[in-house]
């Protein structure tokens, strides 16, 4: 996972949409590990010093795979490249370090080079995040002791794990006991939404029974809601095992792509689950993921954690456990639920109305820094003015994470544009300058957002008037 997590850094510092070039690097770059015993790097150096390898650079830290190893990053000139190759295999079969080359050419590299779009992100949001998820949470006792469900559960990872972007959601054949819990959950639900779910939420749950096959009878496929998506706001599903980490989800929402599991919970306990299952994405995530203004707000918070700092991932992920996951807002003269945790559980959803729960005002800087279950109901909860204050009281705290660059998400190529030098601000204003007089013959405002949003400007003409202001 060391290396994933290196080769995400790279990545997202912009070096894979750098311009092609037939120049070699400056440097070749690589990492490697080792046991952490007295004698153990002096080894690893005389490989280089027998090969007359010159390090220009050195750095070393704990192994964040394994506790016992360190891991060193060096770099060293291009000309060493053929001498290099000798140290790499010696390291490997002499000192049985792991190591991993970061760069010789950048024509060569596939690790971070020029524009990854939709399909290889997804490829690479794949291998970082199915491997280790395919168990599920301890804590979940009914599932966890019933092997049954547990090779059911086997059966939705696997059709996760060999999932590739570009493929149609395998469609799954759903059991009798298991359309009875997704019916005990949706009857339930439904009674519950006119009164306890946000406007934007009751707008689009019956499209999703007229055009999803959302029934009491019948859970839906990913494939047929996925498209479904996709035709209203350009999101898209991907299934996935189980619980990714906060920095993978998170990616996957600044491609539009929202990770969803294919399982169902245990049956013994319908009225709640401590981890994300079929009800709770499909109930839950997708209706607000087919209205454009909600949508356009979570690939927002997507982008804003490319390349952001751990400790603000934790920031973000937990602003967005609190909206996206268990917000509630003010919509009138009463309190309304937008979470996708409170609209995919009936016993939360009541819970959450009730006096035992305590209600504080949404603030980022502070809700950013609330401490949460996972396995029970929420303590508390934050309210928003209205669902548009939310989020631009997201995005304005998005702003302030400290990153090198802004980032734009092009629709038309499904990637994204590290925005870190003249030419490409250059090249977004003159995008900008075409939308408005595209857009001069109808120049409201509410037109104009709806234009820049399509085309994923919104948060970049912030990133441009910043750049102009420095």
């Amino acid at each position: 996972k060391s290396w994933v997590n290196l080769y995400r850094s790279n990545c997202l510092k912009g070096s894979y949409l750098e311009e092609e070039t037939n120049k070699k690097s400056e440097v070749i770059s690589c990492i490697f590990s080792l046991k952490e015993e007295v004698g153990a790097l002096a080894k690893a150096l005389k490989l280089f010093e027998e090969n007359g390898i010159n390090l220009t650079h050195i750095e070393s830290r704990p192994s964040r795979m394994n506790k016992e190893e360190y891991e060193f990053f060096i770099s060293v000139d291009p000309s060493c490249a053929q001498a290099l190759d000798e140290v790499i295999e010696g390291l490997r079969t002499q000192i049985s370090g792991h190591v991993h080359e970061l760069s010789r050419n950048k024509q060569k590299d596939t690790g971070c080079q020029r524009p990854r779009g939709l399909d290889s992100a997804q490829d690479f949001l794949s291998l970082i995040g199915l491997s280790s998820n395919v168990a599920f949470l301890h804590v979940c006792a009914q599932g966890f002791t019933d092997p049954v469900y547990r090779s059911r559960r086997k059966e939705f990872a696997d059709i996760a794990y060999n999932y590739r972007h570009g493929q149609a959601i395998p469609r799954v054949e759903y059991t009798e006991e298991e359309k009875a819990t997704w019916g005990t959950v949706f009857k339930e639900l439904k009674t519950l939404y006119p009164t306890h779910a946000c406007r934007e939420h009751n707008r689009v749950f019956p499209l999703l029974e007229k055009y999803c096959g959302y029934r009491p009878d019948n859970i839906p496929q990913l494939e047929d809601v996925s498209r479904f998506l996709q035709s209203c706001t350009g999101f898209r599903l991907r299934p996935v095992a189980g619980l990714l980490s906060s920095r993978d989800f998170l990616a996957g929402l600044a491609f539009r792509v929202f990770h969803s599991t294919q399982y169902i919970r245990h049956g013994s306990k319908p009225t709640y689950t401590p981890e994300p299952d079929v009800c709770h994405e499909l109930l839950g995530h997708v209706p607000l993921f087919a209205d454009h203004s909600f949508a356009q707000f979570s690939q927002e918070i997507g982008l804003a954690s490319l390349g952001a700092p751990d400790e603000y991932i934790e920031k973000l992920a937990t602003v967005y456990w609190f909206t996206v996951e268990f917000g509630l807002c003010k919509q009138g003269s009463a309190i309304k639920a937008y979470g996708a945790g409170l609209l995919s559980s009936f016993g939360e959803l009541k819970y959450c109305k009730t006096d035992t729960p305590k209600l504080q005002p949404f603030d980022p800087e502070k809700t950013s820094l609330q401490k949460y279950p996972i396995t029970e109901y929420q303590p508390v909860y934050f309210v928003a003015e209205s669902f548009e204050d939310a989020k631009e009281k997201v995005r304005k705290f998005a702003a302030t994470i400290p990153r090198p660059f802004s980032v734009r998400y092009n629709p038309y190529t499904q990637s994204i544009e590290v925005l870190d030098n003249t030419q490409q601000l250059s090249n977004l204003a003159g995008c900008i300058h075409s939308m408005y007089h595209c857009n001069i013959a109808h120049p409201s405002a509410q037109n104009q957002n709806i234009f820049f949003t399509k085309v994923g400007l919104n948060s970049s003409i912030r990133s441009l008037d910043h750049h102009r202001s420095e």
